[in-house]
């Protein structure tokens, strides 16, 4: 048994590891499922009024934060805003995870996650990873959420699918996990319009979560 963290992977290594590949087209159905039931979802007055009041100092400084800042200023305010949290789930920071994926035991700490519980996560449903503004040495975003994503399907929920998030500075790219498929959404740019865009996403989350997941 090999042992690696989530920050020793690149999308190659993990494609060639563990036989998945990445979906390019943008049609596909679970991304778009999760896009088109974003959509639909309501993004209230004052909610609007919260996203904009987080936005400003975004666009003043965002790129210039480091990772704890752009992580309290914004990225955890935008979450605990969608309302994930209540007493059978909740969205937990800095935790970690492990588990045998193949020939593989992965571990690494979570940047962030939804999963069951209240106190302490049980059974996750969502990874994030989030960077204050480029790749740099601690490895590449989308390969560390995409590795988390690996353990939490090995769990009961393997036949379910997996959700992520990685964040490059003020860039959002959601993903879907499936059996040996993945696919990533376009950039959403938190500095402009699509942060209502974004919201949405995180609210169809929650729902799918609660109607498909759980």
């Amino acid at each position: 048994m090999q042992t690696a963290t989530f920050k020793e992977w690149t999308l190659t290594k993990l494609d060639d590891a563990f036989g998945i590949r990445q979906i390019y087209d943008m049609d596909y159905a679970l991304l778009k499922k999760w896009q088109d039931l974003a959509q639909t979802m309501e993004v209230t007055a004052y909610e609007q009024q919260q996203l904009l009041d987080l936005q400003k100092p975004l666009k003043w400084g965002g790129k210039g934060w480091n990772e704890f800042e752009l992580e309290n200023k914004f990225i955890s305010p935008v979450f605990m805003a969608a309302k994930f949290d209540d007493q059978t789930i909740g969205y937990f920071l800095e935790r970690p995870l492990k588990g045998v994926v193949g020939e593989y035991e992965m571990s690494g700490i979570v940047d962030g996650m939804i999963a069951t519980g209240v106190r302490d996560p049980k059974k996750p449903f969502f990874c994030m990873h989030e960077y204050k503004r480029s790749v740099d040495n601690e490895g590449q975003p989308d390969a560390q959420a995409l590795a988390a994503m690996l353990v939490v399907q090995t769990d009961e929920n393997g036949r379910k699918p997996v959700y992520g998030l990685y964040i490059v500075g003020l860039i959002w790219n959601f993903m879907v996990l499936y059996e040996k498929e993945y696919c990533i959404s376009q950039n959403y740019d938190a500095s402009n319009p699509e942060v209502f865009d974004l919201f949405r996403m995180l609210k169809a989350l929650k729902h799918i979560i609660k109607t498909e997941l759980m």
